[in-house]
């Protein structure tokens, strides 16, 4: 593998530590959406897992030497926007937003990380790995479908606007970093290795969608 960038390195670990941040945040409000105590405790757990991924992941940025506060901070904006124009209104679009939305968005970062070598690789990709998330928002929003079939028609809606609004917000993180816009092109080899790697991104969310039951 050709030489990485340091400072793509720590861009790139910067970005997933603040979204590891947001996504304790985020999950942890979410929760307080449950209809169930259960359904609440499942989004706690998540969301200390997510905490405890920040955490590794500023510890590594300071093991390269970087301040992990100055590393976030360039992609504040991007993410707190993208989350302040996705807010859901109720406990099934929180699930989905979870799944599809951060779904989609991890698959852009493993991409990017298959980039890099390792430890920095194999921790990115390890943080970004499920923490039961997923078969937990399949079986609640299947489950609900199943008792109200007219959800699906508005979930598949929100569905469709957090892939636009999650490509958005990796555009936007890309255009904050000269290095990461390098990262990738030198990884992908050109444009059109651009192009492939985001039609794999496309079809990973049309699979989520399907799984979700909702039409993609």
């Amino acid at each position: 593998m050709s030489s990485v960038d340091n400072r793509a390195v720590v861009d790139l670990l910067g970005v997933l530590a603040y979204a590891e941040l947001t996504a304790f945040d985020h999950l942890a409000e979410d929760a307080r959406l449950a209809p169930t105590l259960a359904g609440r405790a499942a989004l706690a757990r998540m969301a200390a897992a997510e905490i405890g991924h920040h955490e590794r992941l500023a510890a590594r940025l300071t093991e390269l030497g970087a301040d992990p506060t100055a590393a976030m901070t360039p992609f504040v904006a991007a993410l707190d926007a993208f989350h302040e124009i996705t807010r859901p209104r109720t406990w099934l679009e929180g699930l989905v937003k979870a799944y599809v939305g951060d779904g989609l968005a991890a698959d852009f970062y493993r991409e990017i990380a298959a980039f890099l070598p390792d430890p920095d690789r194999a921790l990115i990709l390890d943080v970004l790995a499920d923490t039961g998330h997923a078969d937990f928002a399949v079986r609640e929003v299947r489950a609900a479908i199943a008792v109200h079939r007219s959800v699906a028609g508005r979930l598949a809606l929100w569905g469709r606007r957090l892939v636009g609004e999650a490509i958005t917000q990796s555009q936007a993180v890309i255009a904050e970093r000269d290095q990461l816009a390098q990262l990738i092109i030198q990884g992908t080899g050109d444009l059109a290795g651009v192009g492939r790697l985001v039609e794999r991104i496309t079809a990973a969310h049309t699979e989520r969608m399907r799984t979700l039951g909702l039409n993609p």
